[in-house]
């Protein structure tokens, strides 16, 4: 990008320090109408402080915003919305207690010629805008009986719905499939072509890249390089980010397979959100100590049923579930976790942390019971366990007394990977355990899985990214409409391959016998 290029929203020498730490530091980002700039950066690089601040959410400490080359003050993010600047942020900002409609139009409610609400209109416009990102939500269900993955089509929904010039998307995919990300793409590219300028931030960089026009990397607060996204490459986006190479981020799975020790036979669970649908329909899996296997599908797949099925968060309809030799289908989750089956949860804000606690209060909380000294708690056992957990799965914290709010998206997903590892499993269940972290982030939790699997633990992890089902699998199981559908060797499978299988291109083949 030149000096010569026009942008529709800049900014000019902007820093922003709290207290002694300093955020960004004289930073010079432009934003071209028409166009999608990718922004790349590790967490705590200050990508969101500097799209918060382009948001109206915060004010720089120094510098200038620009909107077609004049200055402008955003005193609020209302305000920055009334100038035509909105944003999705990376953590949902929905009402889990309204209804699809009433989400989209919160704030902003339409009202009829009578003054009343019209909330037939709303309605429309909502089932619209749900068509057109191709997604079958019903836009009266509360959205707290939504997935992540529906969550954040309705997030996107309602921004994509305001009259924007400008439009932040922070993580917008971090739940979706590869299917969902294509109609994403559609809309985005209809959206520049009525020349509304896009922010695109998101820690999967071949994704971005595909759909970036302009890039550019934060690292420590600065702006430190800019391009075409024609003229990079993934490598060049990860050199500029953390100094290594992309594939650097994979370790190798080199345990010896062992015995199975988690075994699972006709396993039916019923959908939660439609009772009278099957959301893990007849499915049978054995994963043996050692194994670090995938389950890879589209949103709707089944694949996080199956893992709260598993875990003991929702009920077996039929078939059985066997932990090392004992049958635990009727198991509570407590009893699970004692005979080593744990699961780290797809929504690590909701489901994995308690906010209110800790870094340390966190961590030791699922191994609480293991840290008593009759009706107290072994404190200096407690403050032990958990300086050995941070050091273990490299969080990095002030201290085990420091909020958990504090921490980045990937440090408080390893706080979550280190609760459980602490319960000593023996069967390690992960959904999407790297959904809205950096590069670097994620390669430290891959070791970590490795790690495990390497100790003769067996690893089952969801993930909707196809780099990772091919790169940190020792076998990728491809879920279809609740079913086990294939069962491939990631060192010998395409992406094309993997997508076509997953019903991502064309209808997948169905597999004959139990994978295993």
């Amino acid at each position: 990008m030149t000096a010569a290029d026009s942008f529709v929203l800049r900014t000019r020498e902007v820093s922003k320090v709290y207290g002694g730490t300093r955020a960004l530091a004289g930073v010079d980002f432009g934003i071209r109408a028409g166009a999608v700039t990718a922004l790349f950066g590790e967490n705590g690089a200050g990508k969101s402080t500097l799209m918060k601040i382009l948001a109206g959410v915060e004010t720089p400490s120094t510098g200038v915003i620009e909107m077609d080359g004049a200055p402008v003050a955003f005193r609020s993010a209302a305000d920055a919305v009334g100038h035509g600047v909105a944003i999705i942020h990376q953590e949902l900002n929905l009402c889990p207690n309204l209804s699809v409609t009433d989400n989209l139009f919160l704030g902003r409610e339409r009202t009829s010629r009578g003054g009343l609400l019209d909330l037939r209109g709303q309605r429309r416009a909502t089932a619209a805008l749900l068509a057109r990102l191709e997604e079958p939500i019903d836009p009266d269900i509360l959205v707290g009986d939504l997935r992540l993955g529906q969550q954040q089509v309705v997030e996107i929904a309602r921004a994509i719905s305001l009259d924007t010039r400008v439009l932040i998307m922070d993580e917008p995919t971090s739940a979706l499939s590869a299917s969902e990300v294509e109609v994403l793409f559609r809309v985005i590219r209809e959206l520049t072509g009525n020349g509304v300028a896009i922010v695109y931030i998101s820690h999967h960089l071949e994704e971005a890249l595909e759909i970036a026009d302009d890039v550019a990397v934060l690292r420590d607060g600065a702006l430190v390089a800019t391009a075409r996204a024609s003229e990079v490459d993934l490598a060049w986006i990860v050199a500029n980010m953390v100094g290594r190479s992309p594939d650097d981020l994979y370790p190798q799975l080199t345990a010896p397979v062992g015995e199975p020790l988690l075994q699972i036979s006709g396993v039916s669970v019923v959908d939660p959100t439609n009772p009278a649908r099957l959301a893990v329909d007849d499915l049978d899996l054995t994963v043996r100590a050692g194994e670090v296997v995938c389950l890879y599908g589209l949103m709707g797949a089944g694949r996080t049923e199956l893992l709260e099925a598993l875990a003991g968060r929702l009920p077996v309809r039929a078939g059985s579930v066997v932990v090392r030799g004992r049958d635990v289908t009727s198991a509570s989750i407590a009893d699970r976790i004692d005979l080593g089956l744990v699961l780290v949860p797809e929504d690590r804000q909701r489901d994995g942390l308690v906010q209110t606690m800790s870094v340390g209060e966190n961590l030791s909380l699922a191994a609480i019971g293991r840290l008593r000294l009759g009706p107290l708690i072994a404190r200096a056992q407690e403050a032990s366990v958990i300086g050995k957990a941070i050091s273990r799965v490299t969080v990095k914290t002030s201290g085990a007394g420091a909020a958990i709010t504090s921490l980045s998206g990937g440090n408080q997903q390893k706080v979550v990977i280190g609760k459980a590892l602490l319960t000593d499993p023996q069967v390690l269940l992960l959904d999407e355990p790297t959904r809205g972290i950096d590069v670097g982030a994620k390669a430290d939790i891959f070791t970590l899985m490795a790690e495990q699997a390497r100790q003769g633990i067996a690893v089952l992890f969801a993930t909707s990214e196809l780099g990772e089902a091919l790169h940190a699998a020792t076998r990728v199981v491809v879920m279809y409409r609740g079913r086990a559908v294939q069962v491939l060797d990631p060192t010998t499978t395409t992406k094309e391959q993997l997508m076509a299988a997953s019903g991502e291109a064309e209808p997948p083949r169905p597999l004959n016998g139990a994978p295993e």
